[in-house]
């Protein structure tokens, strides 16, 4: 989504709350929401961020990366001390210069690691604007300054009737690369990858919707999870980048197939606004959202920023489980 340098603050502590997580371990899954949306799980050391995503490393720990200047990056050996990692890219990208007006600052990155390299897509455009692009970069271990430029994915203009920014990738069972992205314009978008080159399909160009919001085009930051035999589409409605003024919200619709139509649990279909509310504003918890998913050892993960009172962002963890019904709520 759309941020500026300036939004993603860097450094604070989250407040202890009872649903800390020390380390990962097996708990026991909740099928019943709790009553109120639960506290961030308790973090500490470089917890600023904005537009996370986190993803287990092979050898054990966690890799973040979130927007910043060059993609900025965070490690973590517990999912609970979090520490400043450099970027992605330390020497700038001037082959993103066209789409940020040669600032620095990259966008709602995606992590994956597969076939023995990390994968990460991200966005390169400036604030409201349609001018984007999301690229591709590959590394063998994740650090800063390993990153590999491995080019353009896909981009839009005001020729185009979305935006290219806020991308997710999905490997489905069968093989098949998917890319989920946009933000703002007619929505949230699908197209089809090259396996073999993370770059998009040349034999399948097709731009499928996957949602959008009649009357309002505040809806981003798409993220797909498969599970109990379901596509679930995670995505933020409303206003993220305005500190606590900011009412993002996380929502949720679900389908038997990836590429839709997804509906939420009233069955209103995610292309006419409909959406499942999972997180919003509670007690000092001020716009969450751009969120991602992290299937750990111990639970299923939500990841996103929230806001402070005083407009600082900071990263959020909760537990995420299903209900009988199989709808996700957060723990």
């Amino acid at each position: 989504m759309v941020v500026t340098a300036a939004t993603a603050t860097r450094a604070a502590t989250a407040p202890a709350t009872p649903s800390a997580l020390s380390a990962p371990v097996a708990l026991a899954t909740p099928t019943v929401p709790p009553a109120a949306y639960p506290a961030p799980g308790r973090l500490t050391g470089d917890t600023g961020a904005h537009d996370p995503v986190m993803i287990r490393r092979p050898e054990g720990g966690y890799l973040l990366a979130m927007t910043g200047n060059g993609v900025s990056l965070k490690t973590s050996t517990d999912r609970v001390t979090i520490r400043n990692a450099g970027s992605a890219f330390p020497n700038g990208t001037p082959w993103a210069n066209t789409y940020t007006g040669n600032g620095r600052n990259l966008w709602a990155p995606d992590l994956s690691y597969r076939n023995g390299r990390y994968y990460m897509y991200y966005s390169a455009s400036t604030f409201g604007s349609q001018r984007s692009a999301i690229f591709l970069a590959t590394s063998t271990t994740g650090a800063a300054g390993s990153w590999v430029n491995e080019g353009l994915v896909i981009e839009s203009s005001s020729a185009n009737d979305y935006n290219a920014i806020d991308p997710n990738l999905f490997v489905d069972g069968q093989g098949r690369w998917w890319l989920t992205f946009g933000s703002f314009w007619t929505g949230i978008k699908l197209i089809s990858l090259n396996p073999a080159t993370g770059r998009r399909s040349t034999t399948d160009t097709a731009v499928r919707p996957l949602a959008s919001r009649s009357g309002s085009t505040a809806i981003e930051a798409p993220f797909i999870v498969q599970k109990n035999g379901y596509f679930y589409l995670f995505v933020s409605f409303d206003l993220c980048c305005r500190g606590a003024q900011s009412t993002y919200r996380i929502m949720v619709g679900r389908s038997t197939s990836i590429t839709g139509p997804y509906a939420d649990r009233a069955g209103t279909p995610m292309t006419s606004g409909g959406g499942t509310q999972v997180l919003a504003r509670h007690t000092t918890v001020i716009g969450p959202g751009h969120q991602a998913v992290l299937s750990d050892t111990d639970s299923d993960v939500l990841i996103y920023h929230y806001y402070l009172s005083n407009g600082q962002s900071r990263l959020g963890i909760n537990l995420l489980a299903y209900d009988t019904a199989g709808w996700p709520f957060v723990y």
